[in-house]
């Protein structure tokens, strides 16, 4: 990195255009939507959020972002195509981004230019230079709005640099005659809809905030004496730090070299929660709400063995994250448990161009049968979700291959029916499965012996829920399954969007 500019403190950037191409096989889940990191009071901040963004690295792989503030240079600042072990793990790098604070975003294009996937311009960590000083926000979520505030912010004379939903927080930011940055951040927040966590930098401060519903995580930790904020808690653990608690929804902290100050800046409003991170996004080795995600997820595979026993051999996963509910429902049955499915786990994203006579090769280059096992048996095959159906049905043909006598699907989330408009890359509704098929109609689509999904009330049961889904106020947001959004999608309902039912 160049030395920083003398009137701003903020560095010319060298950066990285090229893009690893697409993974030709993961067309058929939920994509992550990002994670995100901030470390304060530390000796090198940098160090310590590339270690976090790689423990967040499943939350988006597409880019990420780092930067920090030395009280001697200013504000430094890389952004990167690509892993972050690819990007932010040498000396080099780390040596380019010095100072006691820092944040960082790995990225997932939720928003902006999909066509295109992801550009330099739309990488975050944002940042402005205010009146008071520079301040940079990487930011967790969607915001709902943000067609109609680019807008209208544009014809007030707003230049943005990227297709971001994002960067409307930034100009918002820079509209607000707020005194100070934590100022000017909650007035732009108020006016933005949707989903967002949010982790921000100024020279001296960290700072954390969550929507008023608490759609996305953010947890906070204390490491020595300096403060993290994160995504999840598999990155505090990555880095050494001691879990103290989660955000609260409609929370902001403000932390400083003296300690954490927390207000609550938003209309009080009931917890919504997504329920995926339970079922999917996060990591098995995290902590949501007080409970182990592994735990949770085994207990979705309980869950399921009740409400949809089936005689069979064998109970198999598919890698990965159908284990934990795999085990969950091998224990409850009392149906073995196998690894009848084994997964590459050397077949990156960087792997090799798609061509057409690789993809005719199927999933074969990611997942292998172990045939040993599959052949004459009576499998059962326990998966997260079934989006598309797409690799459902190759993942089938490959046990049914490999000498299996009957094959079983159980899933261990209710038909996803509805796209997400808070951070979570879904396809179009026509697209998805279970928005155009019923249940045995899908049945007969993917060519298997039986299929069922948990029931809406088991997965509520599964996360905690003792009495299920209170139906007049759910406890979590889970509009991709039910169609209820608890925060109205505006941009796409003045598209056209039909929703079956928002909340106010």
């Amino acid at each position: 990195m160049t030395p920083p500019n003398a009137a701003t403190g903020y560095g010319k950037l060298t950066l990285s255009h090229q893009m690893p191409p697409a993974h030709p096989f993961d067309d058929d889940k939920l994509k992550e939507e990002c994670g995100v990191f901030g470390v304060v009071g530390v000796s090198n901040a940098a160090n310590f959020v590339a270690l976090g963004l790689h423990a967040l690295q499943h939350r988006g792989q597409e880019a990420g972002g780092i930067v920090t503030h030395h009280p001697e240079t200013g504000f430094h600042q890389a952004r990167r195509m690509g892993l972050v072990r690819d990007n932010f793990t040498s000396a080099e790098m780390i040596e380019r981004l010095p100072g006691p604070i820092g944040i960082g975003h790995v990225r997932y294009s939720t928003a902006g230019n999909k066509d295109q996937r992801t550009e330099i311009r739309d990488v975050q960590p944002f940042f402005g230079e205010f009146s008071m000083g520079g301040a940079a926000i990487a930011h967790n979520g969607n915001i709902t709005n943000a067609l109609s505030l680019r807008r209208e912010l544009v014809e007030r004379g707003s230049i943005f640099q990227s297709s971001s939903d994002s960067e409307c927080i930034i100009h918002l930011m820079a509209r607000s005659m707020g005194q100070h940055i934590p100022d000017r951040m909650e007035e732009a927040l108020r006016k933005v809809e949707g989903a967002f966590s949010v982790v921000a930098m100024t020279r001296t401060k960290l700072i954390g905030c969550r929507d008023p519903l608490g759609v996305r995580p953010l947890v906070l930790g204390k490491v020595g004496d300096g403060w993290v904020l994160s995504s999840e808690t598999c990155a505090l653990d990555i880095i050494g730090a001691e879990f103290i608690r989660e955000i609260e929804a409609g929370e902001m902290v403000v932390i400083t070299k003296d300690g954490v100050e927390s207000h609550f800046p938003f209309r009080p409003a009931k917890s919504r929660f997504c329920i995926f991170e339970h079922v999917y996004f996060s990591r098995p080795d995290s902590q949501l709400g007080g409970r182990s995600v592994y735990e949770t997820r085994e207990d979705i595979g309980r869950e399921l063995a009740k409400e949809a026993p089936v005689e069979a051999d064998l109970v198999c996963p598919v890698p990965d994250s159908g284990t934990p509910a795999a085990i969950g429902y091998s224990l409850q049955s009392g149906i073995p448990f196998a690894m009848g499915i084994v997964r590459n786990n050397y077949m990156g994203r960087t792997f090799i161009e798609p061509t057409e006579q690789i993809r005719n090769m199927g999933v074969l280059l990611k997942l292998n049968v172990n045939k040993a096992l599959i052949k004459g048996k009576r499998v059962i095959l326990v998966d997260d979700s079934v989006v598309r159906g797409t690799t459902s049905r190759k993942i089938k043909e490959m046990v049914l291959d490999a000498g299996a006598a009957e094959v079983h699907f159980r899933i261990a989330s209710p038909p996803t029916a509805w796209p997400c408009f808070y951070g979570v890359d879904t396809p179009e509704r026509e697209k998805l499965l279970a928005a155009t098929m019923t249940a045995e109609e899908m049945r007969v689509h993917l060519g298997v012996d039986s299929l069922k999904f948990i029931s809406l009330d088991g997965l509520y049961r599964a996360v905690g829920e003792k009495n299920g889904r209170d139906s007049a106020s759910p406890a979590y947001c889970d509009a991709c399954f039910s169609g209820e959004y608890p925060i109205p999608p505006s941009d796409m309902i003045k598209q056209g969007f039909k929703a079956k039912s928002t909340v106010k």
